[in-house]
């Protein structure tokens, strides 16, 4: 049995965000919903959300909510595709916590 198999396959999604922290921005997802998509990053304007390939449209819906000048960008299965479609994203990857 795969990973995938397991866990089931994940969808990440981009968006242009108001200016927020990730703290910020879940803090707003929570007002909107009891369990908010989990947002992989989130600063100077663009976010990164996962969630599962069913609930895209929901998700993007819920971030619209906390957030009405947010609008989605690019709907992926790998984050490497999202953040090579946008650099700016590589760019504002949260850095790894050393073990």
């Amino acid at each position: 049995m795969t990973v995938k198999e397991k866990r089931g396959r994940r969808r990440y999604i981009a968006f242009v965000t108001a200016d927020l922290t990730k703290e910020a921005m879940i803090s707003r997802l929570r007002k909107v919903c009891n369990e908010p998509p989990y947002v992989i990053q989130c600063s100077e304007g663009r976010m990164i959300v996962r969630c599962a390939p069913p609930d895209i449209e929901e998700t993007i819906r819920l971030v619209k909510l906390a957030d009405p000048l947010s609008s989605s960008l690019k709907t992926s299965g790998t984050l490497a595709t999202l953040r090579s479609a946008y650099p700016e994203l590589e760019r504002l990857r949260p850095v790894k916590k050393a073990v």
